[in-house]
């Protein structure tokens, strides 16, 4: 079933003293000098727990005849790459985790051409970890968006892998019709079946959490809001904030509205004429923000990673917590092999099934959970 989250009044004393409680569950970390995994430590993760479905979820096919395009599952797309790889392999098994049906689950990967690991190596990997996961892996053709991208404030923003989600709707087989689509430094504590149930209203294309009170206008250049004729594109709709590594996602409404020439129109002349400075977002923005389908801000509790240019840590928004998104500079499998973890990364730890991180002993099942409830207010 999926994971419980409770609620208790936050104060200082009741979080250092949550601290206290938890401390011997935190265990000796080793040092790494490198933040991707490596083709050689592919070895080194761990086959996840074999979670099957419970007598409640409705019969799922056999494993080997499951579909890509079978609509009665849930659709979850991901990017697979070497840098990232340990990242992804928590994500996963996170959702199957904490998923009430979690043989009804089908992951699309999709892996860069000329990753330093190949797609076949990617999809040994997965296959290695999780024996009976539905899944199958796509390639992307850099040289699809290579021409497009800009250079950004962070280097590891300019990756062309980042921009993977703007082309789901051609990637992905025609068939699937609706996704959810999660960055690869996010760990899921709640039923994935929840954010699948969400109903994207109208002709809405994306749902998202939104962040209203954030300031909209950092996002773009003085450059943009002093023309009249860019800043129209906001002149029908309320644009608030939101962050594309957590999207329920209508490719048929995707493909039928050509989204992906809409967003690839504004990276064309973002290289004419600089009106951001971040990477794949604003161009997300530009096109959905003010149309999106608003979703709980528990599924994406973002910016644990800092921000972009400080490796800093953040603490958790107020509110229940379904969702963790290491969004932002730092990552927490290089702060816990460099022995500097922020305190949150401490809830990413039970989900890493990299062998080669020397934790000790399993951390109880509870310790995530009870760290969420504390922290959560």
């Amino acid at each position: 079933m999926g994971a419980q989250i409770l609620r208790f009044p936050f104060t200082p004393a009741v979080f250092a003293f949550s601290l206290l409680l938890l401390l011997p569950f935190c265990f000796a970390i080793r040092t790494f000098r490198h933040q991707s995994a490596g083709i050689s430590d592919f070895t080194r993760f761990s086959e996840a727990p074999d979670y099957r479905n419970g007598a409640e979820c409705s019969s799922s096919s056999a494993r080997d005849t499951t579909s890509s395009c079978d609509a009665s599952l849930v659709h979850i797309a991901m990017t697979l790459d070497s840098e990232y790889v340990r990242g992804s392999m928590a994500a996963i098994h996170s959702v199957l985790k904490h998923a009430s049906c979690p043989e009804n689950v089908f992951f699309h990967f999709i892996a860069a051409e000329f990753d330093q690991a190949s797609p076949r190596q990617l999809t040994k990997l997965v296959r290695s970890t999780f024996p009976s996961l539905n899944f199958k892996v796509y390639i992307f053709r850099e040289d699809t968006v290579i021409n497009l991208i800009s250079s950004s404030i962070r280097l590891a923003l300019e990756n062309p892998l980042n921009y993977a989600r703007n082309y789901l709707g051609d990637i992905l087989d025609s068939c699937v019709e609706r996704l959810i689509y999660l960055d690869s430094d996010v760990v899921v504590v709640d039923d994935i079946h929840k954010l699948w149930n969400i109903n994207l209203t109208g002709s809405r294309v994306i749902g998202a959490p939104e962040y209203c009170h954030a300031n909209f206008t950092n996002y773009f250049t003085e450059k943009f809001w002093s023309d009249p004729v860019l800043t129209r594109i906001f002149a029908s709709r309320t644009p608030c904030y939101f962050n594309t590594g957590v999207m329920v996602m209508d490719l048929s409404r995707w493909r039928l509205g050509n989204y992906k020439k809409k967003i690839e129109n504004w990276m064309e002349l973002q290289k004419r004429t600089r009106i951001y400075d971040l990477g794949s977002l604003p161009p997300f923005l530009l096109v959905f923000a003010g149309n999106v389908e608003p979703i709980d801000h528990r599924w994406n509790q973002h910016g644990l990673g800092g921000d972009n240019v400080k490796d800093s840590c953040r603490t958790l928004h107020p509110g229940p917590v379904s969702l963790l998104h290491w969004s932002g500079k730092g990552k927490p499998w290089v702060r816990l092999d460099a022995n500097k973890p922020c305190l949150l990364d401490h809830l990413w730890k039970p989900y890493d099934l990299h062998r080669a991180a020397d934790w000790g002993s399993p951390a109880p099942s509870s310790y995530s959970s009870t760290l969420i409830s504390y922290l959560s207010y």
